[in-house]
């Protein structure tokens, strides 16, 4: 495949609440219908096999917690030209809801996610490489707003898995894939700068792939 005809492929990672989702859905919003959006959230591992009390136990924040065999198909085929039915996940239920949304081909792709840089497969994909940066202190007050109101978690529920693996696990796995972006951006989707720079950047790729 030509690098005409090659969708543009833009990775997006971050720690959690970092402002990496509202950065990638701002410039989907940009570019209309010519991206296709794959938020890696949806591919988290189905456990509606396993118990509630055991689901609340894993850990969300690990590399093993996402199906990327998945995930990589449904990259490829939306390279290939092909619809895929991405699965939605329940963040209340910890579990995959039965419900999955159809992902048109798009001649941009844009993968999101705290580890989308983490895999080798993935990122040798991606034509541009973004880390989100943001102060920890700053992240955790917008997950523990983010999981008390839209997911219905209790306060010491959040603090406690912060702790015991969002943190260690952005430590050990989301920050050291800093050193594979081409572009580090602080600030997220609260970024104009940075919005505008992406935005052009896909603009410019889409006009040499001669699509309006």
């Amino acid at each position: 495949m030509s690098r005409r005809d090659k969708p543009f492929i833009i990775g997006i990672a971050g720690g959690s609440a970092s402002g990496k989702t509202t950065l990638a859905r701002s410039l989907a919003k940009a570019l209309g219908e010519r991206v296709a959006l794959l938020p890696m959230d949806h591919y988290y591992r189905d456990l509606s096999h396993v118990a509630f009390p055991e689901r609340l136990q894993a850990n969300y924040d690990h590399p093993e917690a996402f199906d990327l065999p998945l995930y990589l198909e449904h990259v490829h085929a939306l390279l290939s030209g092909q619809a895929v039915e991405m699965p939605l996940y329940d963040f209340r239920a910890y579990t995959r809801s039965p419900k999955t949304e159809r992902v048109l081909p798009a001649p941009v792709v844009i993968l999101e996610g705290i580890l989308v840089l983490y895999p080798e497969p993935l990122r040798a994909l991606m034509d541009l490489k973004v880390f989100v940066d943001a102060d920890a202190d700053e992240r955790f007050i917008r997950r523990l707003e983010r999981d008390v109101q839209e997911r219905g978690r209790s306060l010491e529920s959040v603090v406690r898995q912060y702790l015991e693996k969002v943190k260690p696990m952005h430590l050990a796995f989301v920050e050291p894939t800093k050193r594979h972006a081409d572009v580090i951006l602080p600030g997220g989707g609260q970024n104009p700068v940075a919005l505008e720079m992406l935005k052009a950047k896909a603009l410019a790729r889409l006009a040499e792939m001669g699509v309006a």
